[in-house]
């Protein structure tokens, strides 16, 4: 079989559904799906760019730029259609939120395809930021009807499928696959990297936005001096960030790492003592840093956010602590607990790797995702796909 997968942009460009994307498309390949991706380059990018990610071609549309996290990509629908017509894909695969999928809509070629509809996350009609209120109130036909078109639907976990809102009128036709990392590779010599500061060392990793919530870190890290920071990600709060830890007095026990390559990343995994995910709403959907911090058999503390997938994986008190969003007392109090308590750490580390290994591997998700296209192309009369 032949799947085309829409996202909306693609590693390099940094983000946990861009990672997932990727992951997701090559271990599929080596699943004997012939797979193709189109999405976007980088934000002011005006050249369309081709590359090869493992056994998977990808397109990477010109993108002018975004608008209320939306790309700006004039070219997009008639770089999609004429990628349809060379592709000549099987089914479609389209990863959402991603305001460029919606051209599937208005295309004749990709409506006389099957299409599977990949929900990573809703867009929240009470986010924070007014624009994207507003925008999502023309935006949700669109979604509506790419939903209603849609012959199946992933959600992530069963927790943000029960919670979302947009998905309640399609449950009878969403399949829950969680997400999955695969198995580090070899990396190479990479040295051992430093703590900014002795004592407990908490690794914070993700895109500098509002909703993940390290202002609230920074401010349970001022409760408790015997911790330092190493703070991965880029992102547009990255100057807040910076003067809110000037503000606590806690920059000298902030590292602010900004991007880091895999093998920097995975030393960061190795030494850290915790990993916390500070997120504060459902736009934060799973968490595959989660993933990637069980996978290295680090302890995890993590906001409890309701109707998100954290919480579904970090299983309080057996592979990580949860405390309440927005918190930032109850957030160093788990912190705390965990600097006191060695024997603790390593348990919830330990049991945490042990669950990766059984439910979040990326052959699991990919496997799933294969089945999954089997019935859809049964359905639709296609041809099958090797699930293997």
């Amino acid at each position: 079989m032949r799947v085309l997968h829409i996202g909306k942009f693609f590693p390099p460009y940094p983000g946990g559904i861009e990672r997932a994307t990727a992951d997701l498309t090559a271990e599929l390949a080596a699943h004997g799906v012939v797979t193709h991706v189109l999405a976007h380059a980088a934000p002011g990018t005006r050249t369309t760019l081709r590359m090869r990610h493992g056994d998977v071609d990808v397109t990477l549309a010109a993108c002018h730029g975004q608008l209320v996290y939306a790309p700006l990509s004039p070219a997009f629908p008639q770089l999609l259609a004429r990628t349809i017509a060379a592709f000549k894909p099987d089914l479609l695969h389209l990863h959402v939120p991603n305001t460029s999928a919606l051209a599937a809509l208005l295309l004749p070629r990709a409506r006389r395809v099957p299409w599977i509809v990949h929900w990573h996350a809703d867009v929240p009609p009470d986010a924070q930021r007014r624009a994207l209120r507003i925008a999502y109130r023309a935006y949700r036909p669109w979604e509506r009807a790419l939903l209603k078109r849609a012959q199946a639907i992933v959600a992530t976990s069963q927790p943000y499928l029960d919670a979302s809102a947009a998905l309640a009128e399609w449950r009878d036709k969403v399949r829950v696959i969680p997400l999955g990392v695969a198995p580090l590779g070899d990396m190479g010599p990479t040295p051992a990297p430093d703590w900014p500061a002795p004592g407990l060392r908490v690794l914070a990793v993700g895109r500098l936005s509002y909703y993940k919530g390290f202002d609230v870190l920074l401010r349970a890290l001022a409760l408790l001096p015997q911790a330092s920071l190493v703070l991965v990600g880029q992102g547009e709060c990255e100057s807040d960030l910076r003067a809110a830890a000037q503000a606590l007095g806690v920059a000298a026990r902030v590292q602010f790492a900004g991007f880091v390559d895999d093998a920097q990343l995975a030393a960061y995994y190795a030494n850290a003592d915790v990993f916390c995910l500070p997120s504060l709403e459902r736009t934060e959907a799973f968490g595959v840093v989660l993933l990637e911090a069980m996978r290295a058999g680090r302890a995890l503390v993590a906001s409890d956010v309701r109707g998100s997938g954290i919480g579904y994986v970090v299983r309080d008190g057996t592979n990580g602590l949860l405390a309440t969003p927005g918190d930032a007392r109850e957030l160093a109090a788990a912190l705390e607990r965990l600097a006191g308590d060695a024997g603790l750490r390593a348990a919830l580390g330990a049991a945490g790797a042990a669950r990766w290994q059984a439910e979040f591997t990326l052959a699991r998700a990919a496997q799933r995702t294969a089945a999954l296209y089997v019935d859809v192309a049964r359905a639709a009369g296609g041809k099958a796909v090797r699930a293997t």
